[in-house]
């Protein structure tokens, strides 16, 4: 009976990516494999983990408690590990890119993105600096590599010079309360809690200049005529022109406030029915590991505007809209607001596609590096 030891750094931060991942990732393996022994590795700031699979036993690393940078990389590269060895797992996994760079046993890496090497306004600062060069090179040293798509396995593959043979994609899929149906009942409560129009055009997400939130906006312009307002989700930053450009700033700038509403921070368990809410999901941004929100979103049956950047291209192919500037933009949401043909085509295609996506699959296409992992070694 294997024995597999996961960090879980991430675990209780459930508005990140990687702490989205790491939950559904074993709670998806323990359905499908029960006689596989986890065993979930926490920092002592964690004392209660939030909906840890059955079975799973939980292990502490030392009484080092920072949750800063410092207590983070202690965590990564000497607790962790050191855990490891002691309970005599016979691989290491870590769900983000933050691996140490020595472990005793076969190490499982997955890097989700390489977004701060393509996009160094992402990596500004020494620590950052210092922080990039080390994960990079425990990558490298990693036993196996998982990612998200194919888009980030040519990345990992170019820009940290990992062997393709290295590198396994397990695609992330959207959780069953994504839905057109399941939960629905809940719409008209989330209507309320967030005052919500009656109809409208939605972007759920982060403000980071990398997700173009600012052609979003200029492409209301010539939505403008519609009267169908805008509304921007997500928890707001502090604009700093550099990596979050003031998008408010831009709003007035445009001459578009009238028609903008921000709602600001949403409850995970309220995503959903904001999506079924909306008329049109735009997400624009111009890259990802994955993309997972634009594939909720038509989950939900609600009709999907993105960038034509590769990764959509990949993941979501024609089950959405794909535009390239903002004038594009514009007209794509023009016409599935005014276009019931169309519109009602593009929910079905989203549908469809996003049917496709399983974290069954995730789970077992995970499962099957660990054991190649275990039978090399």
């Amino acid at each position: 009976m294997p024995h597999i030891a996961i960090n879980g750094w991430f675990w209780n931060h459930l508005h990140a990516g990687s702490g989205q991942y790491v939950r559904h990732l074993l709670a998806a393996m323990r359905k499908i494999d029960k006689t596989t022994q986890f065993t979930l590795i926490l920092p002592p700031h964690i004392p209660q983990p939030e909906a840890v699979p059955p079975d799973v036993k939980i292990v502490y690393t030392g009484s080092f408690a920072s949750r800063g940078n410092i207590g983070k990389v202690w965590f990564e590269q000497i607790g962790f590990p050191n855990v490891v060895k002691k309970i005599g797992a016979d691989v290491a996994h870590v769900p983000y890119w933050g691996a140490p760079l020595s472990c005793a046993v076969p190490l499982v890496t997955s890097v989700l993105d390489v977004i701060p090497i393509l996009y160094p306004v992402y990596a500004m600062g020494v620590f950052n600096r210092l922080y990039l060069e080390l994960v990079s090179t425990s990558a490298r040293s990693s036993t196996h590599i998982l990612t998200l798509s194919e888009t980030s396995k040519l990345d990992i593959e170019y820009w940290l010079n990992i062997p393709k043979e290295k590198i396994t994609v397990t695609y992330l899929a959207p959780d069953e309360q994504f839905h057109p149906r399941i939960g629905k009942e809940r719409d008209a409560a989330v209507k309320t809690k967030y005052q919500l129009p009656d109809k409208f055009v939605l972007y759920l997400g982060g403000f980071d200049k990398r997700k173009q939130v600012n052609q979003l906006l200029l492409a209301y312009t010539y939505v403008r005529g519609t009267q169908v307002p805008l509304v921007i989700a997500g928890q707001e930053p502090a604009w700093d022109d550099v990596l979050f450009p003031n998008l408010r700033r831009y709003t007035a700038e445009l001459g578009i406030e009238e028609l903008v509403q921000w709602v600001g921070f949403v409850d995970e368990a309220d995503k959903p029915s904001l999506y079924r809410l909306a008329e049109v999901v735009v997400f624009p941004s111009e890259y990802e590991g994955f993309g997972l929100p634009p594939l909720e979103a038509m989950a939900c049956g609600t009709p999907v505007v993105t960038s034509d950047a590769v990764i959509f291209d990949e993941v979501l192919e024609d089950g959405a809209y794909l535009v390239k500037d903002a004038r594009e933009m514009g007209a794509a949401i023009i016409s599935l607001l005014l276009q019931p043909p169309l519109r009602d085509a593009m929910i079905n295609q989203g549908i469809a596609q996003a049917t496709r996506y399983h974290w069954r699959k995730t789970a077992q296409k995970t499962l099957d590096v660990y054991a190649a992992v275990l039978a090399k070694s």
